[in-house]
Formats: structure tokens, C-alpha cells, sequence
């Protein structure tokens, strides 16, 4: 099986044309490279050679004794008919918005039938496959080469990528032209992993973290009178980290708690203490106490990867996810579905637990890759997912990324997967300023340039200094401009990478930075070796989704009924007054901001000393937040009164 693997957000955030209903145009799906010819009698299943397999980087024919792991992943009754009531019954301008279908109507319309399947299962048997697992949306298999190019028609070679040397198809896979309906695609014929790299990881029970002072209490409150001026005038210490009264007063949250609505949260693996952490955060923070049966855990039977995808490093995005949800929706039901591993199969059958027990309204999900990285075929089964939410009124909400345009984490411009996926909404980032009587100040896109404190304290040493981190978005190279973005996504960006209109990220905002982050509790090992529980200020856009996502379950609240798939409402209300407009210059043209943070060196006391900086806000590699659409925070975050417009019909 490929590991593909993702990266959870909050890691560098600490430190900081298918016909439609309705006349709806296409949703804009995975392109995948021009297919080579295959045997007569057979059907090309696009996308399944990567792009890196060329004839430069080949190192000659795999060996035979090479095993092989792969998941067929059917197609199921109707896809295109799946495409089609998935737009429609999300699109509030359709007669079918809202007409969602329970998870076994879902199943027993467009799922795979017994016959497709047994059909499949008996094709790869016959090839010398062994099946190794089953379920409704796919077929796992495992055997050596010859086997494997005897069912897929191709030949499996060897190529280099990134300095290692991996082994794929040297041509499209194909399946036989009588199960061309029922075979979707087939992933790990490649085994080339998502790499992820962080410049920082999360505090986990192995290692404890603090935020170290002065604090503000909210933006503004503690000035910083004895370092140095930013841009010509004294600037805030950091906030401590916002909790939900901030936020949710910011976002205009009002009477609304999410009262009805299931969130649900997937990330890998599971904090052991997670429970009992969220419920400590509320008693501290002023959240409401959980309700008996409010916060629920769906997990798997077991782990894997623990080493390779660092298992213990999510723990404090979990906590983040959980915590950051009840403080903006404090009646919403929390259920966390755990992945085996950070691998694309594992999360994605915890995205397909939801859809298939149609667990949750709402699904936050604060992890991803980067697009080089994705391959059509995972593509492809990420979506029939995401479709198959809709229909049941499930809308999946992925943060946008925390690196910019990722020129410096990648060398190369590009958004993050499976946010750039046309059936998610994919959330980016901000700048908070939350002032006294928690009052919404502004907003600024998320994009922090770092300066160090000079030796004699008199200065920042290379004011600005360097960009660390900030929210990611831009346009996709392989996925095609949304008929919800059409007339709102500027062709600047929509063809920012030629002629055609692509999908541009990300589609709508909230706080992401962690110099103006929230405040998370979690259990951790310390230096004397003691376990307890502490808080700290972080953010990301592991931040920002299950803020967004929080604020969704107000809104649904409001509405009555599921919002599902929110793209096509959120787009209906862009250029309202139910948007900040977020810019990166909200006091002025000429007026650049900043806070000043202080940080532990040792990460957890000042015994190892202090380390001062100023931090820039707004400043996001080549992307900025303009007035309208902008490939930083999208639509922009949600203003006073967006959450109360579901609450009856939306006109312009």
C-alpha cells in the first residue's frame, strides 16, 4: 500500500466536466496526465502512473519478489449521477437543495452492488491476487509484481524521486472493459510516501510546552513599551490565547451554541487523556461542562506507523481540534474518529466511518499534503467520499495549510490536498485582534515574518526578518474552477497557472495565527519527568478549522436543517456584510502591525533563558488578503449576523 502520509497543521504553528442539475456548471475535479495506450479489451483507470515515472527517472523493472499491496476502490451504481445529486442538493439555488438521503438510502443508490463486487473480486483472484480485505467502497489486495501486472495490464518499474528510488507503473493501469463501471480507480501500485517535514512539532507527553510572559489579555492591553518600535511605534505583547467567549464574540456567535448538531473531528490516532483534558479546559476557560454522552470516540481496532508518522505529535492537535470546537459551540456533540495511522487508507477510512454511519453534520479535519505530493487515484477516493457526505447532508471542512504559498517549505508554488479537493471547504487564515469587552478590532490575513531581539536590546535585528509560517492558499495545478467560484475568484488567480480557470484556495477564514492564537490545555511530560496538565497558545490553520467548523454548527442550528456541502451557500453570501473583508492593511494603506512575544528557550521555563521577538502580521510569502476575494482568506471570516442569515432564506 502507498503510505501516503498527511502532516497535521498545528506542527509549524506553534512557533509560530460532469452535467449537473439545475443547470449547475461542472465542479472541478483531479486532472490526470494524457494516458498511454492499453490492451485491447481493456479500460484505462486514470491517474494511477504518477507524474515522477518518466523515461529520465527510470532505474529498470521492479523485482519479481517485490510484494505489492493495493486497494481497488469501486465506483459504485451511478457515478455520474453521484456527482450530479451531490451539487445539487448542496446548492441552495437548486430544487433539490437539502434533499439529502440517510447513509443507507446513500448506499443502496449510488454504492457498489454485491454483483459489481463479487465481479471485481473474482477478476483480481484470477490474477494471482490475494484478497486481503473488503468493504463497500473498496478491495484490498496483496501479491507479488507478476500478479499485479498481470491484473492492471501494466508493467511496475522502478524510478528515482526526491534522491530515493521508488517503484510505479510504467503506464496507466487498466481493469477489463466489462468492469469498467464498477472499478473507480486503484491506489498503491506506487509506493512512494507523502513526506512531511515540520520546523517544529507539536508538545506531546513527551515533551511539555509553555508560552512564556508578558501576555496581553486581549489585543492591545499590554503594550510593550521597553523593546524597540515595529514600524515606527510601540507595538502588543502576544495574547495569552483567546478562549471561546473571544471568539465567539468576534464571530458573532449570539444566542447560538450548536445545540443538534454533531461535529465530528478526524485526525490519526488518539490522546489517551483527551477526554479528561477537554473537560479540564472547560472548567477552567468558562465552557460549558460536557453533557453526559456529548464528547464520544470512534477508534480503530489498532495502530500502525506510530514511529513513521510520530503518533504522540497529535496528540495536542486533537486537543486543539476538540477544545477549539466546544469553546465556539458549547452544545454541539463531539464525536473523535481516530485514524490507524497518518496514511491516506487509514484517514481515509476514518472520513468513511462518518459517511457511512453518517456519524456527524460536520466534519473538522486540521491535516494534509501538498499537492505535488497527491496522486489522482488517492484524489479520486478522497472525493467519491466527499460526494457521498453531501448527498447525506455532510459537509467537510480542511485547513488550508501553514506555509504560505510553500515556495519556502517546498521550493515550489502550490496549495495543500485534500484542501484544493472542489467538495471541501477549505479554511485559511488570520490575524485577530479581539480588543477590550471582547470587541472585534480587525482582522489581517495570517503571515508572520519573525525579528529577533539585538544583543543590546536596542534594536530588531533585520526588522522584519525571515517569513515563518502563515496560511496557505493559491491556485491548483490539477483541479478545475468550482462552478461556485465562477464571477467571484478573480482570473488572476483562477489562471494563475494558464488559460484555464482553476480551483482557487482557500474558500473562507478565521483565526489561524499563533501570535494571536487560542488558548489549549493539554496532559504532559515535563522535565522532572511528572505527568500533568497544562495550556499554552498556539494556532494554525488547525486553528482556524475547527473554529470554522464550530461556527458552521451555529449556523446549522440556526437553519433547522443541515447545511451539508457549504461551498455553494457560503459563495451566495460573499460581498454581504456577513463577511469581514479581511485585508492585510485593516488600519490603513501604509500602517504594517506587529506584536512583540517572548518565548521560554528550553520551551517550558526561563531557566534556560528568554528568547524576545517582534512578529509581523500579514505578511504571507507571495500571497496577500486584498479587498474581495483573496487567495489568503478567501471569502473572508464570518462577520455579526452570518450565523443568524441560515436562519431564513438568504437574498442578496
Amino acid at each position: 500500500m502507498r503510505t501516503s502520509r498527511a502532516r497535521r497543521r498545528a506542527g509549524v504553528s506553534m512557533a509560530a466536466t460532469l452535467p449537473l442539475l439545475a443547470g449547475a456548471l461542472a465542479l472541478g475535479i483531479p486532472s490526470a496526465q494524457a494516458a498511454d495506450p492499453v490492451p485491447s479489451g481493456r479500460a484505462a483507470l486514470a491517474g494511477t502512473q504518477p507524474v515522477w515515472a518518466t523515461g529520465s527517472a527510470d532505474q529498470g523493472a521492479t523485482a519479481a519478489s517485490t510484494k505489492v499491496n493495493a486497494r481497488v476502490y469501486l465506483a459504485g451504481r451511478d457515478a455520474k449521477g453521484l456527482d450530479a445529486y451531490a451539487a445539487a442538493v448542496s446548492d441552495p439555488q437548486s430544487a433539490s437543495y437539502g434533499k439529502y438521503l440517510s447513509a443507507a438510502q446513500a448506499q443502496q443508490r449510488f454504492g457498489a452492488t454485491q454483483e459489481q463486487i463479487d465481479a471485481v473480486t473474482k477478476w483480481l483472484k484470477s490474477s494471482g491476487l490475494t484478497i486481503t480485505g473488503s468493504t463497500q467502497h473498496y478491495i484490498s489486495v496483496s501479491g507479488d509484481v507478476a500478479a499485479a501486472e498481470k491484473a492492471f495490464a501494466t508493467q511496475l518499474r522502478n524510478y528515482r524521486k526526491d534522491n530515493r528510488t521508488y517503484h510505479a507503473p510504467s503506464k496507466a493501469a487498466s481493469a477489463p472493459n466489462a468492469l469498467a463501471g464498477a472499478v473507480l480507480t486503484v491506489t498503491g501500485l506506487d509506493n512512494a510516501p507523502h513526506q512531511s517535514t515540520h520546523e517544529d512539532t507539536l508538545p506531546g507527553p513527551g515533551a511539555g510546552f509553555r508560552n512564556a510572559g508578558p501576555f496581553s489579555s486581549y489585543y492591545g492591553q499590554n503594550i510593550a513599551k521597553t523593546l524597540p518600535d515595529a514600524y515606527g511605534t510601540k507595538v502588543p505583547y502576544a495574547v495569552h490565547g483567546y478562549t471561546g467567549k473571544q471568539l465567539r464574540a468576534a464571530y458573532g456567535a449570539g444566542k447560538y451554541t450548536g445545540k443538534g448538531v454533531t461535529v465530528a473531528i478526524t485526525d490519526a490516532y488518539a490522546s489517551p487523556t483527551m477526554a479528561s483534558d477537554a473537560a479540564t479546559y472547560a472548567k477552567r476557560n468558562g465552557d460549558a461542562a460536557y453533557k453526559k454522552g456529548q464528547y464520544t470516540e470512534v477508534l480503530p481496532a489498532a495502530y500502525n506507523s506510530v514511529d513513521d508518522c510520530k503518533a504522540s505529535g497529535w496528540y495536542g492537535e486533537e486537543s486543539l481540534d476538540v477544545e477549539a470546537v466546544h469553546a465556539v459551540a458549547p452544545d454541539a456533540n463531539i464525536v473523535y474518529v481516530g485514524g490507524a495511522s497518518c496514511n491516506d487508507p487509514d484517514l481515509l477510512d476514518a472520513l468513511n466511518k462518518v459517511v457511512d454511519k453518517r456519524l456527524a453534520d460536520i466534519v473538522s479535519n486540521s491535516w494534509g499534503d501538498i499537492e505535488a505530493n497527491e496522486t489522482p487515484d488517492i484524489a479520486a477516493a478522497y472525493d467519491q467520499t466527499f460526494k457521498l457526505g453531501a448527498i447525506e447532508g455532510i459537509g467537510f471542512y480542511f485547513s488550508s495549510g501553514d506555509n504560505g504559498d510553500e515556495v519556502a517549505n517546498t521550493g515550489k508554488k502550490q496549495v495543500d490536498t485534500p484542501a484544493n479537493s472542489a467538495w471541501v471547504t477549505a479554511v485559511g487564515g488570520t490575524s485577530l485582534a479581539v480588543g477590550k469587552n471582547d470587541k472585534y478590532q480587525f482582522e489581517t490575513g495570517w503571515g508572520t515574518e519573525k525579528a529577533a531581539l539585538s544583543a543590546d536590546g536596542k534594536s530588531w535585528t533585520n526588522f522584519p526578518g525571515a517569513y515563518t509560517s502563515g496560511a496557505g492558499g493559491g491556485t491548483s495545478s490539477t483541479v478545475k474552477q468550482p462552478f461556485y467560484q465562477h464571477g467571484i475568484v478573480p482570473d488572476s488567480l483562477a489562471k494563475a497557472n494558464g488559460a484555464t480557470r482553476m480551483r482557487t484556495v482557500p474558500d473562507i477564514a478565521a483565526v489561524a495565527d499563533p501570535n494571536t492564537g487560542f488558548l489549549v490545555g493539554q496532559t504532559q511530560t515535563w522535565p522532572d519527568k511528572s505527568v500533568k496538565y497544562d495550556e499554552y497558545r498556539i494556532g494554525g490553520t488547525s486553528l482556524a478549522a475547527p473554529v470554522t467548523a464550530g461556527i458552521q454548527a451555529l449556523a446549522q442550528q440556526a437553519q433547522h436543517f443541515p447545511i451539508g456541502f457549504a461551498n455553494p451557500s457560503i459563495y451566495a453570501r460573499f460581498g454581504s456584510p456577513l463577511f469581514h473583508d479581511v485585508t492585510d492593511h485593516p488600519l490603513g494603506a501604509k500602517r504594517d502591525l506587529a506584536v512583540a512575544r517572548v518565548d521560554f528557550a528550553n520551551s517550558v521555563d526561563a531557566s534556560g533563558g528568554l528568547l524576545t521577538s517582534v512578529r509581523s502580521l500579514g505578511k504571507d510569502s507571495s500571497l496577500s488578503a486584498t479587498r474581495g476575494y483573496d487567495d489568503v482568506t478567501g471569502v473572508g471570516s464570518p462577520a455579526p449576523g452570518y450565523v443568524a442569515s441560515y436562519g431564513f432564506p438568504f437574498r442578496r
